[in-house]
């Protein structure tokens, strides 16, 4: 079952405040999620950008358009009780409890809907059919659009040269702190094909110790074979650690067999590839940067 979305968790809410007045928003979740019977698997699914559970962004957003409606007032940081409108909401629910029936409230209306000023665009019509909460949205339109970008990275990596291509794995390395200077990771790619390696660099600046890597511009399935095959050139060079990159993907029994060594052997298929160079900003460029700010509550405490 999937978490409930913020406007099913209104009444529960106010069901939750009924029961013990006034409450802290932590023990208003654990109130919603007894009522609701929300399983331990779904209290743990985190939103995209990790940074709380669905469970606790979602019921942060019943509160913010219940107070907004009047029905719920803050008593101290993170404290609410329920209002006397909403005691009396409570003996006979609408049906359905969501935000068409908050808009009757003139508090809510006047918030939700407000205009925008002159100096700013026109925003978006809020969608008061969506069980996420904007943020949710915003990070779900983001996922999409970087799993868009990444697959046309891996077209635009399909069609490069062998050498460039390994140019770009030798930079993407760089930009995640190996290499040791510039300089010296650009050198190293001169090596290219050297006996199944086709890059050195050093594990960090001071060169302490050095990593091999591997860079296949593949279509096919990597398996156990050609993993096998690089261990076997490592153990050539006496090296103890790898990093075996491909365009593709790798078969599990490619992955059980790096398990299983005494080398530390990295495999990084095509879509992590992907990933990492959006994050280092390998082969992309921003377009438009947006903050999303809330309110820094600590400013406000009274000291």
């Amino acid at each position: 079952m999937a978490v409930p979305g913020f406007q099913e968790m209104f009444l529960p809410f106010l069901q939750v405040l009924s029961e013990g007045d006034p409450l802290h928003m932590s023990d208003i979740e654990d109130g919603i999620v007894r009522i609701m019977e929300i399983s331990e698997q779904d209290q743990n699914e985190m939103i995209p950008s990790g940074q709380s559970t669905k469970v606790g962004n979602r019921v942060g957003w019943a509160r913010t358009h219940l107070n907004k409606a009047g029905l719920i007032e803050p008593v101290t940081r993170g404290v609410y009780r329920i209002s006397e409108e909403a005691k009396k909401l409570l003996a006979a629910p609408p049906v359905p409890f969501d935000l068409k029936f908050l808009d009757t409230i003139p508090s809510h209306q006047k918030w939700f809907h407000a205009p925008p000023k002159a100096t700013k665009p026109t925003p978006v019509i809020p969608n008061t059919d969506a069980s996420e909460p904007p943020n949710e949205r915003i990070e779900a339109a983001y996922e999409e659009l970087n799993t868009s970008l990444a697959s046309g990275l891996l077209e635009k990596m399909a069609g490069m040269d062998p050498f460039r291509f390994e140019q770009l794995v030798v930079d993407l390395l760089f930009e995640m702190g190996y290499g040791g200077s510039r300089e010296e990771a650009a050198k190293v790619t001169k090596k290219s094909g050297d006996e199944g390696i086709d890059g050195v660099l050093n594990e960090d600046r001071l060169g302490l110790d050095v990593i091999y890597v591997q860079a296949k511009r593949w279509q096919q399935t990597v398996g156990r074979k050609e993993v096998q095959s690089f261990v076997g050139a490592l153990a050539g060079k006496q090296a103890h650690k790898g990093v075996f990159i491909t365009t593709s993907d790798f078969a599990q029994t490619a992955f059980d067999y790096a398990k299983a060594i005494p080398q530390k052997v990295i495999l990084i298929d095509g879509e992590r590839l992907a990933d990492l160079m959006i994050e280092h900003g390998i082969g992309v460029s921003t377009v438009r940067t947006i903050e999303i700010k809330r309110i820094d509550s600590d400013y406000f405490e009274v000291t």
